[in-house]
């Protein structure tokens, strides 16, 4: 009951703020990106393209917002802005004359009517896995919510390949472009020979949704060759030890990053540190999951925090590691990781201490990987949010430890 209440007053709200900023939503070709994992790196894909190739074209990703021309900071933990905000950059927008913006979508934003009065162009989906399921109770209604997506865009797309496009197709009555590798799809080309394959599938995303908008073919490939991912997200730090930072914070961007990282950078002798946990308030059942996600690919497991509000980060941790367990992981305290073969994991509540010991441990053919934090500049303890600056923390950490040989 208390969700149908906030539902419709952020209907209302929708349509207030479409009234108060004359409806600026109308005056643009909204591009919606929305999925579990690869929303921030697509989104920065399309407007990287549309931008190369002459367009006029704003954005607004979990890492800030690019508003004709100047970037904004859209505050902690946020993906898609509230109402009023977004409408204010939706009108910031269309007032310098931009023909196109990239908007990431998140499921609750389009669950709770916060996006209700934009119809897109484009909507794309890149995956729906298990994650938010605090908040959508069940995957079925997770996909549910995604789906809303593709029905107010003129031009579907999804990612073929995905198990959802399996359930959302058989409901959706209007056309879905697809794209994928695994069978017929609308796309499908590599696009990138060097990128792992879960960014292969972010690159055809953003292909797909260019093409549906007719940017060419050669301007999409030239554009390509200038693209950088955006901050935090496998971004490379250090080498010799390898320290790489990424937002990953589901089992299954675990389970695609981790072991493209062991290939790109591990030899044989080389062993991968991973320093991760979970925020509060969020979906728990994933936790375990996410601990045996990281277990099948790492060597060495340093839980820490991440957000845990008002939770207790030990209780939060604990559950991570039941999923650890599950593939024999000894658990040893933070003095005892040592460099043997034996696979092992620790709890180090405070992130800095967690990274300064991943740090110290790490021999120079080792890969160090923090992930969860990226580009997020709070990290909330309580009630209240903690300045954190993970490519900072990793720098700070460097100064005080000697490498081992």
């Amino acid at each position: 009951m208390f969700q149908s209440i906030k539902n419709f007053y952020h209907l209302l709200q929708s349509l207030l703020a479409g009234i108060w900023y004359d409806h600026p939503e109308k005056q643009l070709k909204v591009i919606g990106v929305t999925g579990t994992d690869g929303k921030t790196t697509t989104t920065h894909l399309i407007y990287h393209i549309l931008k190369t190739a002459g367009k006029k074209v704003s954005m607004i990703s979990s890492v800030s917002a690019h508003i004709g021309g100047k970037t904004y900071d859209t505050g902690f933990h946020v993906t898609t802005p509230d109402i009023f905000p977004l409408y204010r950059y939706l009108r910031k927008s269309a007032d310098a004359g931009d023909e196109y913006f990239v908007l990431e979508t998140t499921s609750h934003a389009l669950s709770q009517n916060r996006v209700y009065g934009i119809k897109y162009e484009v909507g794309a989906i890149t995956n729906i896995t298990h994650e938010h399921l605090d908040f959508h109770k069940t995957y079925p209604l997770y996909v549910i919510s995604k789906r809303t997506l593709l029905e107010r865009s003129k031009f579907p797309l999804m990612n073929a390949d995905d198990e959802s496009y399996q359930i959302i197709k058989n409901v959706l009555s209007t056309k879905i472009y697809t794209y994928g590798f695994n069978g017929k799809s609308d796309f499908s080309k590599k696009l990138s020979p060097t990128a792992p394959m879960f960014n292969q599938y972010n690159y055809l995303a953003a292909y797909g949704v260019c093409r549906l908008l007719g940017i060419s073919e050669t301007a999409i490939q030239q554009s390509l060759a200038s693209f950088t991912l955006p901050p935090g997200r496998l971004e490379e730090i250090h080498v010799n030890p390898t320290i790489v930072i990424d937002f990953a914070h589901t089992p299954n961007s675990f389970q695609q990053v981790l072991p493209a990282i062991r290939n790109k950078y591990l030899s044989s002798r080389g062993r991968l540190i991973h320093v991760f946990g979970s925020a509060a308030k969020r979906d728990a059942s994933k936790r375990p999951l996410m601990g045996a996600s990281s277990a099948r690919y790492s060597d060495v497991i340093i839980l820490t925090e991440e957000d845990y509000r008002t939770e207790d980060p030990l209780a939060i941790t604990s559950q991570i590691a039941n999923g650890i367990e599950e593939k024999l992981f000894q658990k040893v305290d933070s003095e005892n990781l040592g460099s043997d073969s034996r696979k092992k994991f620790t709890v180090i509540i405070d992130r800095q201490k967690a990274i300064e010991k991943a740090i110290s441990i790490a021999k120079k053919e080792d890969v160090v990987i923090l992930t969860g934090k990226a580009h997020e500049k709070s990290l909330c303890r309580g009630k209240k949010e903690y300045p954190w600056d993970e490519k900072q923390a990793v720098l700070d950490a460097m100064k005080k430890i000697t490498i081992s040989n």
